[in-house]
């Protein structure tokens, strides 16, 4: 490559491709050889960046006037009323309005920056962020948006911008797969030369090639990236890269960040949390269906992440309404010192016990300016229905006995004995691969032979017993666990018990399982054509954005600290496109601390919807002990002459 003739031969000095022909980036980039090319990849990648100056690039010019809505033609007719709202609202805050002309003249101004989308599960935020992001290019086709979001959702993403027809091409940064044929960037350089389409479609590029490659287009803006949080830290950190140009790349480039399940950076001290504080844009969208997870301090994180300044705003507030003398105002005080103590101070020492209307109102008037609130209401008015049930069960006088050991030694190690007691409290078996003491384990180790035996557990009964009754009424279980090894155990006694086979009438998802077989076990277990009876599921991998609307009957075999689990698992079958009424079971054990444990849980839940609801009276905690029997399933179990006695109690659920 000469700078000043082209690409000559270095023998006889032909030329094989003038100057003016050669691609900005080929300056570089030898595709004719590997190493080579490996060697110059960030100088490949800052060719690029260096040759291109649409930083700011609008389309004003094609869309003088008009709404946002006419970018997308005839989408608005397709989203349903809280989409719409939200669209908007999204419009509003990272843009400055709906109106074209006043986009184009508020959306470089300081009074744009960014939201959040707290929509409850099932209720399409992924195709109310596509749609954004969509309608965004039309106007900023240089924005350079990116998503981020848990490792086993990206597959989801990809399919729905497959689905949704969006012009440029989304590529995942994890995967091997490259759309060249759809980016016009990465065309030009194939078209320039044939043996990187080769190389492209016998997959022979190195894993950083086709990652440069795929950065290298969006930079040029002709793509989408997609990439997962842990990815996203490694990148950003410079890790598993040389040099500073994809860390350079990754936080001051994005025009648009979209954090999908935005709650998950909620820790302050975390790499991901200050990684993507570093981002440089402020036009940054958080989706999540569960902002507030466990405390205060987690939400506040959240709030300052979405928009750097809440914390500033919010300590002038407070700082404010103080009553300081003028000589000592807010601009003069709000320094970042003072921003930590009088925001992070504020939102530590909030508890549940001690939250005050005062506190509520105060949190509900920060809030409301930049997040937007659906609670679910669509599910309800276009669904069959949803019933709740908390199912305490009575367990074995053997299951109880060892129940009670496991109780007795919490004290010994809080997170070891609460394992132990949610093993034992679904099959006594499961505790035969953990570590116990030689008396448990000479009590334990008598069970081995029950092991296919579900009626040794109460619980791993309770879902043979709703397994069998389901059969004659073609209807589908989705069993979740936070553990692996319930789910693996109920997978064998099913086997046994009805003859089935895994990949057949029983379905496993894991984190274990690749992307692609997700996909094919959610397409198998939503079509009611196929022999998938159950779907036994972890709740870390059935995360957000996954749909088994093929399933009636949620069973939750565990109780967790964070509300939020249960509500996104409970979110995969009660969900758009569900078709029957979903019954859900929360199974509690008698004599454990699964019931206190889930009237704390109850107690987060009820807050979350104080905050994040546009109805404060409607979110109360005003239940009634009022039975949900209208559940055919349950009543026949509860009148079976056998089966009775393993119920204690059946209470609406929180």
């Amino acid at each position: 490559m000469d700078e000043q003739i082209g690409i000559r031969c270095k023998h006889c000095d032909f030329i094989d491709l003038e100057i003016r022909d050669v691609f900005p980036s080929m300056v570089k980039f030898s595709i004719e050889r590997e190493p080579a090319m490996s060697l110059n990849l960030d100088l490949f990648c800052e060719d690029i960046i260096k040759s291109m100056g649409y930083e700011g690039t609008s389309h004003f010019d094609i869309h003088e006037s008009g709404l946002v809505w006419d970018l997308i033609p005839g989408v608005r007719e397709h989203m349903f009323p809280h989409q719409r709202e939200g669209f908007e609202f999204m419009w509003k805050k990272l843009a400055g309005g709906i109106d074209i002309q006043q986009v184009k003249h508020t959306v470089n101004t300081d009074s744009t920056s960014g939201c959040v989308i707290s929509h409850a599960p099932g209720t399409g935020k992924t195709r109310l962020a596509i749609t954004f992001v969509q309608s965004y290019l039309e106007l900023f086709p240089w924005c350079r948006p990116v998503i981020i979001a848990p490792r086993g959702m990206l597959a989801t993403w990809e399919q729905e911008f497959k689905k949704w027809n969006v012009k440029l091409p989304f590529h995942l940064l994890s995967s091997s797969g490259i759309h060249w044929d759809e980016d016009k960037t990465i065309k030009k350089l194939v078209a320039q030369d044939e043996s990187l389409g080769q190389k492209l479609s016998m997959n022979k590029l190195s894993q950083k090639s086709r990652l440069m490659l795929k950065l290298a287009s969006w930079y040029e803006g002709s793509c989408i990236i997609g990439l997962s949080y842990s990815l996203y830290r490694n990148l950003a950190k410079g890790e598993d890269m040389d040099g500073e140009t994809v860390r350079n790349l990754l936080l001051k480039n994005p025009g648009l960040l979209v954090l999908d399940e935005g709650h998950t950076p909620r820790n302050k001290k975390s790499l991901i949390w200050k990684v993507l504080a570093e981002v440089s844009t402020e036009k940054r969208i958080i989706l999540s269906g569960t902002p507030f997870q466990n405390n205060f301090l987690e939400l506040y994180n959240i709030l300052c992440l979405v928009k750097p300044k809440f914390a500033r705003d919010f300590a002038c507030t407070r700082l404010n309404k103080k009553d300081f003398s003028s000589k000592r105002t807010c601009q003069s005080r709000a320094t970042h010192h003072l921003e930590e103590d009088e925001g992070k101070e504020f939102w530590k020492s909030l508890r549940m016990s001690n939250i005050t209307d005062d506190h509520l109102s105060e949190i509900r008037e920060k809030l409301d300016p930049f997040v937007h609130i659906h609670n679910g209401d669509i599910l309800q008015k276009s669904l069959p229905g949803l019933k709740e049930s908390v199912v305490i069960l009575n367990p074995l006088p053997h299951q109880k006995e060892i129940i009670t050991m496991m109780e007795k030694s919490a004290g010994k190690g809080f997170l070891d004995a609460e394992y132990k007691i949610s093993l034992a409290s679904i099959h006594p078996f499961l505790l035969t691969s953990v570590k116990l003491s030689d008396e448990e384990a000479s009590i334990v180790n008598k069970l081995k032979s029950s092991r296919l035996d579900p009626c040794e557990g109460v619980k791993t009964r309770f879902v043979l017993e709703i397994v069998r009754l389901c059969k004659p009424l073609k209807e589908r279980v989705l069993v979740f666990s936070q553990y692996l090894e319930p789910l693996s155990l109920i997978m064998d006694q099913l086997t046994k018990k009805f003859n089935w086979t895994e990949g057949k009438e029983i379905l496993l998802m894991s984190g274990n399982v690749r992307v692609k077989q997700r996909e094919a076990l959610m397409e198998a277990f939503n079509d009611m054509n196929s022999e998938a009876r159950v779907m036994l599921a972890s709740t870390k991998a059935c995360c957000e954005g996954i749909t088994l609307v093929g399933s009636s009957r949620v069973v939750l075999l565990d109780v967790v600290w964070n509300p939020s689990v249960g509500r996104q698992a409970i979110g995969r079958a009660y969900r758009i496109g569900q078709e029957k009424i979903v019954y859900t079971y929360n199974l509690i054990a008698e004599g454990t601390k699964e019931k206190i444990k889930y009237d704390r849980q109850a107690k987060k839940d009820h807050m979350s919807k104080l905050l994040f609801t546009k109805e404060p009276q409607a979110a109360g905690c005003n239940l009634t002990p009022e039975l949900i029997f209208d559940d055919r399933i349950l009543e026949a179990m509860t009148a079976h002459e056998e089966l009775k006695d393993m119920f204690v109690q059946i209470l609406p659920s929180h």
